[in-house]
């Protein structure tokens, strides 16, 4: 056990060390990982690492969320996302023992058909980019209340005729009191980076630290939860016209105390009548602030996710809609295949 710990602690050491340097010395790519595949965490408005629950699609926001409960647990996804893209994912859980298990998971971002030019704007026809993530996952607990996860993702790339391939990880470790129902995670996010580059560009992922919480209330059947990301910095400037109201206002930079505070932070909260139901409202906003110069409305920032399961079948809904020009829709479906062997 102490070996692996060591090798354990080795690994992570030299992956924070690889993320902080490509950080510092090329340009982010690969946003799309910041985009959860899970209906619930996209309608708690984008980010939750502390949801315990039966639902392999969390497991993607957090590694230690996995657990020898799922029992061959499989889950699909599907999102609508902004202008012609196409999201979707499937995943598969199962324990190994009484404190272990594993799961993969696949998923694509297509991004619709765009039209391919010459440097001079001379049309050469047309190209579909897209990305795919193919994850493995694992979880131990490390005792009663405290888990640890790890998962390694391959990313392939294909814009056209450019392509690259990376390799990052997730590092996370989950205390939960079944009791008080407190849950508080960390957990380090894309750890790694381009094995092979677009060009002769060097494209770094956004590897972050992130932070969670989540508490269900005694007295009503409510779930609060609050979660912090980009916790790599403090401050997270944004710009923002000096007249909301005009297209034509000058452009200020923006970044307050407060402002860069709750930049951090993505709250939700869960109304939850049964095990077996759940309505959620999320708000994030870094995403209404970021939407400042892009005809935000009243919506921007806030996301809606509800959803319903029985022992064996679940499935869940999001709705969000960043700007009056962009509407996003998100559908998971879990099954439990060990219920229906039963």
């Amino acid at each position: 056990m102490k070996i692996k710990l060591r090798i354990l602690y080795a690994l992570l050491i030299a992956m924070v060390s690889f993320a902080a340097t490509a950080a510092d010395n090329g340009s982010t790519a690969y946003e799309f990982l910041n985009v959860s595949p899970s209906s619930r965490v996209y309608g708690l408005g984008g980010h939750n690492l502390t949801i315990i629950d039966d639902d392999i699609n969390l497991v993607e926001q957090n590694p230690a969320l996995l657990g020898p409960e799922f029992d061959r647990q499989l889950g699909v996804g599907y999102m609508r996302f902004l202008g012609n893209s196409n999201f979707m994912n499937a995943a598969f859980g199962n324990g190994i023992n009484d404190r272990s298990a594993w799961a993969v998971r696949v998923q694509y971002f297509g991004y619709g058909k765009m039209t391919a030019a010459e440097p001079d704007g001379t049309i050469t026809g047309t190209f579909s980019p897209s990305d795919v993530a193919v994850s493995g996952v694992y979880s131990h607990d490390i005792s009663e209340r405290w888990r640890g996860g790890i998962a390694v993702k391959m990313i392939s790339s294909n814009y056209d005729e450019y392509s690259a391939f990376a390799i990052c990880s997730d590092l996370g470790v989950n205390y939960y009191d079944d009791e008080s129902e407190l849950s508080l995670s960390l957990v380090l996010k894309n750890l790694g980076g381009q094995v092979k580059k677009f060009n002769d560009t060097y494209n770094s992922v956004p590897w972050d630290i992130q932070m969670g919480l989540s508490k269900t209330l005694s007295s009503v059947p409510l779930r609060l939860s609050v979660t912090a990301t980009n916790l790599r910095r403090w401050k997270l400037p944004y710009m923002e016209r000096e007249d909301d109201n005009s297209t034509t206002s000058p452009l200020v930079e923006r970044s307050s105390f407060m402002g860069n505070l709750f930049r951090h932070l993505t709250f939700g909260v869960e109304l939850l009548p049964s095990d077996k139901f759940y309505i959620g409202l999320g708000y994030d906003y870094r995403t209404r602030s970021d939407m400042a110069t892009y005809s935000r409305n009243f919506l921007s920032g806030f996301s809606l996710a509800a959803g319903m399961k029985t022992s064996a079948l679940g499935f869940g809904l999001a709705f969000a809609q960043p700007h009056t020009g962009g509407t996003s829709f998100m559908f998971n479906l879990t099954l439990s295949l060990g219920e229906f062997m039963k």
